[in-house]
């Protein structure tokens, strides 16, 4: 077996086990797990906005590294609650993934590429009303070109992820659950009587 093989394998068994169940129960938690992804991408966006502004500094690096270690914060058990909710959905090999699984990446993945698409367009216009100048050629620091660079790859990376977070319905209630409240329903009703 091969180590990628043998990766594929570790990661396949990790997406199985139960991981933060708590934040990833119902669809209105896996959304709000969704919103704090974006968030935590946004975080990164935003530094490189504040690099763009006051960079090179000190105040630049000190604002820089918080907010990398606040994104870090929010991204590690969002990212980690919505690979539990999906299954691995997005970051697993495809042939690790059954058919329904399959027909679900690919959808995650094409509502992603036209957000990205519309991000990479923005951004475009951004940087061209952002530079456009008569006069001097304007100076962009290199730690904000860097960092709008690793937000635009961070987003492309994330994006499937969030989709499919936003996407996935609850699962359909358990047959025992349906039992067990019924037999309380009416074992209540029973007893008014």
């Amino acid at each position: 077996m091969s180590l990628r093989e043998r990766l594929d394998g570790h990661i396949a068994r990790a997406m199985e086990e139960e991981r933060l169940v708590a934040l990833h129960r119902t669809r209105r938690r896996r959304r709000l797990l969704v919103v704090a992804g974006a968030a935590s991408v946004l975080l990164l966006w935003a530094d490189a906005a504040v690099s763009w502004a006051i960079a090179p500094s000190d105040t630049a690096v000190r604002v820089n590294l918080v907010l990398l270690v606040v994104m870090a914060a929010i991204y590690i058990p969002v990212v980690t609650a919505l690979n539990s909710a999906t299954r691995g959905l997005a970051s697993l090999p495809e042939s690790r993934l059954d058919e329904r699984q399959a027909a679900e990446r690919f959808r995650a993945h094409t509502y992603a590429n036209r957000v990205m698409r519309l991000v990479l367009g923005a951004l475009a216009v951004f940087v061209v009303v952002a530079t456009w100048d008569e006069g001097e050629k304007p100076q962009i620091p290199g730690a904000a070109v860097f960092l709008g660079v690793f937000a635009l790859l961070w987003t492309h990376f994330l994006l499937p992820l969030l989709v499919a977070g936003w996407r996935l319905p609850d699962p359909p209630p358990d047959d025992d659950q349906d039992d067990d409240e019924d037999g309380e329903q009416s074992d209540g009703q029973a007893g008014v009587a």
